[in-house]
């Protein structure tokens, strides 16, 4: 439920970001201001902040449910218990294990032919590179100048992608965690 809440989040965030560019644009060099422009923007800063925030406490609660479906996932893992919680820790490593966790977890808690398993790595890996994708434009966000029109334009998309793959990964989380736990609940 809080991942849906993150999704929602995120795309009012992206819409809101996006009614700006109107604004922006209806301005020509006589009357755009950057010190305006920038103080307005800047509180999307804060908006993303406050979704950085729930995003950990979403982060912790799925690491818990990781946890969980890793102990009552069936077959053979090529990860332990103990990385679930690790692979998030571990410079470079956080890179690559927990997609690799939640695909194995997901293939080994249902039958799967070869097709099917490709399709469920697709949804991983759309997963991890939209919430990459988010966290790194959501930082590089308020950085972001707005000297000139064109800046200013640039810093809304800017915003408006980490908004959407935020909401993007917060999906794709959402249908994996409902088809693992849907899986495991119907495992003898």
């Amino acid at each position: 439920m809080l991942l849906g809440f993150n999704a929602f989040m995120a795309m009012g965030s992206a819409v809101s970001l996006m009614r700006e560019l109107p604004i922006i644009g209806a301005m020509n060099s006589d009357s755009y201001d950057p010190v305006e422009t920038g103080t307005s923007l800047r509180a999307y800063s804060d908006v993303f902040i406050i979704a950085g925030a729930l995003a950990v406490i979403t982060g912790l609660l799925f690491v818990a449910w990781l946890w969980r479906a890793h102990t009552q996932a069936p077959g053979p893992l090529r990860h332990g218990k103990g990385w679930t919680i690790g692979s998030w820790l571990v410079p470079v490593v956080n890179l690559w294990v927990p997609p690799r966790l939640v695909y194995d977890i997901w293939v080994s808690s249902g039958r799967y032919q070869i097709a099917q398993r490709h399709g469920v790595g697709l949804i991983v890996i759309s997963w991890w590179t939209c919430l990459l994708s988010s966290i790194g434009l959501a930082r590089i966000f308020p950085t972001m100048d707005t000297d000139t029109i064109a800046d200013a334009r640039f810093v809304v998309h800017v915003g408006v992608a980490a908004s959407a793959t935020q909401a993007v990964a917060a999906a794709l989380c959402m249908m994996a965690v409902f088809h693992v736990t849907r899986l495991q609940i119907r495992q003898p």
